[in-house]
């Protein structure tokens, strides 16, 4: 296997070019690619120009934009030059996103005119350079939204000369190359609960990670990605850019959201082999698409019960699926959340090359996962080379406990926060992941939901929301749910699936009988996951809930906002 001499990103990008020059490297899914050779002369030039702006090693660099090529180079500019990058989910508020910039205390930021009105009226003392990402122009200070362009067209002659004099000052620069143990990049997790906190990730951590990853699944110079998550989140941009780019395989991203429309014809053009997603998308796919042939009529669902018929079903329809996605798929990772039994109960059945991954921000991110072909249901795999993984105070009846992991991966700490960092942190440097699961007699790691939404049953049970969710979510109507402790019973709210709802059981129905029949549906709802579960975790009350719960760029839905402590 081919080994870089310094875990560090730099080393990385430096071994890409020299093997994989002509390659293309990144490219929006209607336009030219960049190959790997004009990715290093973008980077260089990049890191140049910050350097004339003033941008020294250790540096923090703030980088807010949506998915594109630009976001790959000018992350490597800012790391490749010892200075830090600090990506910035596009979802987050301008005030998260004002708050952020003054507590990594960043000095320049690139953003993209998409998303330039959330820093428009932001002012500090210390960031003293922004860039326009589309095009890497400087962006006068105090410029306005809709003089944007006007004035960008402008600077775009002086970028070129700056760049020019950059390069040449950065030549006769002696700047020391990166390593493992520098600092790359702060990650601020939105979280569920709340609290965003810096994690730290150094160059060692991104790498190893990595690099472990591609143990277990190896990537090849022919493989494409087809990018539908955000970039900013360490999940995308670990396993779906560094990873990618590590071994000469081409991105491709995506000019408008990942809705189907959008969706398709890329698949259909890209045909790639390798895609990263989180549960909602897969299991909108199964919902909308798939469940409803195999509910379509009596005889149908009769014969969809039957195991032989079922399992043939859906082979039949995992063909299909797999054409949908370009017919060329060897590897669809799922993470971000557990996904639901009935969607991984039917891909393992259709032969759909899915993986499952556990991680988090933390951890940079991936810490256990398996190949394909190796997937257990409502298991995750075992742990990546190089990563341990232990269960800290097992239950003695279910082996159940708190995860917790050591290995190259786990982040430095978090920013500014040395009381929380230690928190997380045993006395002999095992990272304490707040999540609760159990390893079997194969080594397979198996998740049942975060300690701080479990439950305690009437008689000490313990009672895991995230499974009688994944309950809840197999029911025809509804479409999400979340379950929480209400004056000690506990209580679901659902988001009902209102598209079929209005085309099946409430169509032309006036208003008060449309109440009655989702008033009934509700009941019904309740009445049929009751029958799925233990005694102990029966619903006692189920609310509709009437707008798409708000979540997480990974899609976790914020329980901090619908569930009082």
């Amino acid at each position: 296997m081919d080994t870089l001499d310094q875990l560090t990103l730099e080393a990385l990008l430096e071994r890409s070019i020299e093997c994989y020059p002509d390659n293309p490297c990144l490219s929006w899914v209607e336009g030219e690619p960049l190959t790997y050779a004009q990715l290093g002369e973008q980077v260089g030039a990049l890191s140049a120009l910050l350097s004339e702006q003033g941008i020294d090693r250790g540096d923090r660099v703030g980088l807010l934009s949506e998915n594109m090529p630009n976001w790959g180079v000018a992350y490597f500019a800012i790391v490749s030059m010892g200075a830090v990058v600090v990506p910035i989910l596009p979802e987050f508020h301008a005030s998260a996103v004002h708050h952020i910039l003054r507590h990594a205390e960043c000095k320049a930021l690139f953003v993209s005119e998409k998303l330039y009105t959330k820093v428009e009226e932001f002012t500090t003392e210390m960031l003293s350079t922004r860039l326009l990402l589309n095009d890497f122009s400087l962006i006068p200070p105090d410029t306005p939204k809709h003089l944007l362009s006007r004035t960008l067209e402008a600077g775009r002659k002086e970028f070129e000369k700056l760049k020019e004099a950059a390069e040449r000052k950065l030549k006769q620069t002696d700047n020391s190359a990166v390593s493992p143990d520098d600092l790359a990049c702060i990650i601020y997790t939105s979280g569920t609960t709340g609290n965003s906190k810096g994690v730290m990730l150094t160059h060692g951590n991104l790498m190893f990670d990595a690099e472990a990853a591609a143990e277990v699944m190896p990537i090849h110079e022919a493989d494409r990605f087809l990018s539908i998550l955000p970039l900013s989140h360490t999940y995308e941009c670990t396993l779906g850019f560094i990873l990618a780019l590590r071994w000469g395989a081409s991105i491709y991203y995506l000019e408008k959201p990942p809705t189907a429309k959008v969706l398709v014809p890329a698949m259909s053009k890209i045909k790639p082999t390798i895609m990263l997603s989180v549960p909602l998308v897969i299991e909108k796919i199964y919902k909308m698409r798939i469940q409803p042939k195999f509910s379509a009529n009596g005889l149908i669902r009769t014969l969809y019960a039957i195991g032989p018929i079922r399992r043939k079903l859906n082979q039949i329809a995992g063909k299909k699926l797999l054409e949908t996605f370009g017919g060329e798929l060897r590897f669809f990772g799922i993470g971000g959340a557990a996904v639901s039994h009935e969607t991984e109960k039917f891909l393992k059945e259709a032969g759909f090359p899915y993986a499952i991954g556990y991680g988090l921000t933390e951890t940079a991110p991936l810490v256990a996962g398996s190949l394909p072909m190796q997937t257990k249901l409502r298991a995750v795999g075992p742990a990546f080379p190089g990563i341990e993984i232990r269960v800290a105070d097992p239950n003695p009846g279910t082996g159940e406990g708190e995860i917790q992991v050591k290995g190259g991966n786990v982040m430095r700490g978090y920013f500014k926060a040395p009381e929380i960092t230690e928190e997380v942190f045993t006395e002999d440097g095992w990272f304490c992941t707040g999540d609760l699961g159990f390893v079997d007699h194969d080594g397979f790691l198996h998740i049942r939901g975060r300690s701080k939404n479990m439950i305690l049953g009437p008689s000490g049970e313990n009672i895991y929301p995230e499974e009688i969710e994944s309950v809840l979510n197999e029911q025809d109507m509804v479409l999400e749910s979340l379950v929480f402790q209400d004056g000690g019973k506990l209580a679901a709210r659902v988001y009902l699936d209102y598209d079929k709802l209005d085309e099946t059981l409430i169509k032309n129905l006036p208003e008060e009988e449309s109440r009655q029949k989702v008033d009934e549906l509700l009941t019904g709802t309740m009445k049929a996951v009751n029958s799925k579960l233990s005694s102990f975790s029966r619903l006692g009350k189920i609310i509709e809930q009437t707008e798409p719960f708000e979540k997480t760029p990974t899609m976790k839905i914020k329980r901090f906002l619908y569930v009082s402590n």
